[in-house]
C-alpha cells in the first residue's frame, strides 16, 4: 500500500503520524500501524485500519489503498438501508456484534456515559462473539490485509474489535484508550456531512444522546477493566469465544514487524 494514499492527509492533526485517513464520504478512517507491542515489535503500517461508513467509498479507492479485505461490523438492517463495500476482488464480511442498533431512550439523565458506554461494549462481546472470533481469525490470515473494519461511525463497534485486536497484539491499555478516543476528531463530520447528504437521517440523530457520539478515553479503560474482571485477561475471553493460542500467534505473525 502506497503510503501517498489520496487520503492520506497529514495535517489533519489526528497525531503526528497521518493516522487518520480522509475523504469527502469517511470521516474516521484510521491507521492502526505503529503502535508498539509489549514484545518491542510495532504494528505493520498500512496493513490494519479502522473506520467508518467505508462502504460509500468507490471502488478504486479501495485498489488506491491496497485493501484486500473489510470487515462489516453493521446489521443486516444498515446494510439493506445503505449498501455494502464493493470493489473487484476485495473479500467482504459481514459480521454483525449487535442485534440492534441503539435507542436513544436507552440513555437516561443521572447516567454516568462511561458506565452507559462500557456497558454497551460488554453486551457486544455476547451478542457478538462469534462475529469478534471470526474477525480475529480472518485478521490472522496473511492473504487478509491491508484490512479495513468498520461499522456505521467507526467508533463503538469499531472500537471494541479495535481493543481487542490490540491488546492481544500486545498494545497497552493507555494507548488502547487513546486511540479510541481519536473517534472524537471524526464525529463532528460526519454529522455535517449527513446533514447534508441525509437530511432525514440528520432530524432522527438530533434527537439523539451526545454520548453516542462520545469516545473518552475513560470508557475504555473501564471496558477494559471490565472485561478482564469477568474473564480474566482479554487472552482468556479470545479462547471462550474460539479465538485461543494459535489466533492469537496467527495475529501477531501478520500484524506485527
Amino acid at each position: 500500500m502506497a503510503l501517498n494514499s489520496p487520503y492520506l492527509d497529514p495535517e489533519t492533526g489526528a497525531d503526528e503520524h497521518g493516522r487518520l485517513l480522509r475523504s469527502d464520504v469517511v470521516f474516521n478512517l484510521r491507521d492502526l500501524g505503529g503502535y508498539e507491542a509489549a514484545d518491542g515489535r510495532t504494528i505493520r503500517w498500512r496493513t490494519l485500519l479502522r473506520g467508518d461508513g467505508v462502504h460509500r467509498l468507490p471502488a478504486g479507492d479501495f485498489t488506491a489503498m491496497g485493501v484486500r479485505t473489510v470487515l462489516d461490523l453493521r446489521t443486516t438492517a444498515e446494510i439493506a438501508e445503505r449498501g455494502r463495500a464493493e470493489a473487484p476482488g476485495l473479500h467482504w464480511y459481514h459480521l454483525p456484534v449487535l442485534r440492534t442498533v441503539w435507542e436513544a431512550e436507552w440513555f437516561t439523565d443521572g447516567m454516568s456515559p462511561d458506565r452507559f458506554l462500557a456497558d454497551r461494549y460488554l453486551v457486544m462481546l455476547e451478542e457478538g462473539a462469534e462475529a469478534l472470533a471470526t474477525a480475529l481469525r480472518v485478521l490472522g490470515e496473511p492473504s487478509s490485509v491491508p484490512a479495513i473494519f468498520h461499522c456505521a461511525a467507526g467508533k463503538d463497534r469499531t472500537g471494541v474489535l479495535a481493543s481487542l485486536t490490540l491488546a492481544l497484539l500486545g498494545v497497552d491499555d493507555g494507548t488502547i484508550a487513546a486511540d479510541y478516543h481519536l473517534s472524537r476528531a471524526g464525529m463532528d463530520r460526519m454529522v455535517e456531512f449527513i446533514r447534508r447528504t441525509y437530511p432525514e437521517r440528520y432530524d432522527a440523530m438530533s434527537d439523539q444522546p451526545d454520548v453516542f457520539l462520545d469516545s473518552p478515553a475513560g470508557t475504555m479503560a473501564l471496558f477494559l477493566a471490565d472485561l478482564r474482571d469477568r474473564w480474566g485477561s482479554v487472552e482468556a475471553y479470545a479462547e471462550s469465544i474460539g479465538a485461543g493460542p494459535s489466533v492469537v500467534e496467527a495475529l501477531r505473525a501478520n500484524l506485527l514487524r
